[in-house]
């Protein structure tokens, strides 16, 4: 089978190569799925790079979410049967024509739910459903994020509209402005205006910020900071500048503010079955009723992975990029 290949850690560009690999055998309790499409998420490249919090034995296929199709059953696998089509994520080796995983974390797909939503539909949409359950924010509630316009923001902002959570969103440019905008989220504010930090301050009408998502790191953690009412939370969630937190130690202290990280697979593990099974439950309805859309910006075979990899991180896209098994 073809496979996406790394032998070293480095730039995604210059390490990921098309390869021939050996078919996977499915052990106890364990699927074999034909991808169908993969998409790559920041912390798939983060991967590649070395720099995650695991680094997988090399060479390594990388890949952590696809939709396909179950070719396989091992032994001990009675919930899922050949020619069922399933979204999974959490896995290693997706981005190759077939991967093995744990038959537990495949969820079936209703044919409502288009491959395109349902290769992204568990990862990011997972970890914002729980890091809103985290927060612990009420209705009426207002939260600052910033990177909002990337697929975590936007989610958070579709989930916490359902629940009623108020979300003042953080971009760069006016088109991400125009963008949240049309899909029906605000208030926005680009972050390259003059002046924009005084005025997410008086936004909410004097109504305070609770919480507080970090997906950019850097000076930007120190702006949520500033926008954070006393005894707030700021909940670094991601990197994007690839710089440390610059946080006022001031307000920190002063507003006797909580700082904390959110890694979404460690939640993930740590969640109990009755849990998920209620989030995946609510994503999977969301999706099937059309309320929860994923697009995709451009798809390519796996051949091209390190091509892909490079648009995958180009600003301004409105959509993943993921890999494609076979012809499509």
């Amino acid at each position: 089978m073809q496979a996406v290949v790394i032998d070293e850690f480095g730039e995604p560009k210059d390490v990921l190569t098309a390869q021939q690999a050996p078919t996977p055998e499915p052990g106890p309790g364990e699927v074999r799925i034909a991808m169908s499409l993969s998409p790559i998420h920041n912390h798939d490249l983060a991967i590649i790079r070395g720099v995650y919090g695991y680094r997988p034995p090399l060479p390594a296929i990388p890949g952590t979410e696809a939709v396909g199709v179950v070719e396989a059953t091992g032994p001990d696998v009675d919930a899922l049967g050949v020619g069922q089509r399933v979204a999974i994520a959490g896995v290693r080796g997706a981005w190759a024509d077939s991967f093995v995983a744990r038959a537990a974390q495949a969820v079936p797909m209703p044919d409502s739910v288009p491959d395109e939503t349902a290769c992204q539909l568990l990862a990011m949409p997972l970890s914002a459903l729980m890091l809103l359950d985290d927060l612990r924010v009420r209705s009426g509630e207002w939260i600052v994020v910033n990177a909002a316009n990337g697929a975590v923001g936007r989610l958070v902002n579709l989930f916490a509209k359902e629940r009623g959570v108020r979300v003042l969103s953080l971009v760069r440019g006016q088109s991400s402005v125009r963008a949240l905008e049309q899909l029906g989220y605000g208030p926005v504010l680009d972050t390259e205006s003059v002046g924009w930090l005084a005025a997410g301050a008086d936004i909410t009408g004097g109504e305070p910020i609770v919480r507080a998502v970090d997906q950019v790191s850097g000076p930007a953690a120190g702006d949520l900071m500033a926008l954070l009412a006393p005894r707030g939370e700021l909940i670094s969630f991601g990197a994007l500048s690839g710089k440390p937190l610059i946080i006022d130690t001031g307000a920190v202290i002063f507003k006797q503010a909580v700082v904390k990280g959110f890694w979404g697979q460690q939640r993930s593990a740590d969640i109990d079955r009755a849990d998920y099974v209620r989030l995946i439950t609510e994503l999977v309805t969301l999706a099937a009723d059309g309320t929860l859309r994923l697009d995709i910006q451009a798809d390519f075979a796996l051949a091209r992975a390190a091509e892909a990899a490079v648009v995958s991180e180009t600003p301004g896209r409105n959509g993943k990029v993921v890999l494609h098994a076979g012809a499509r």
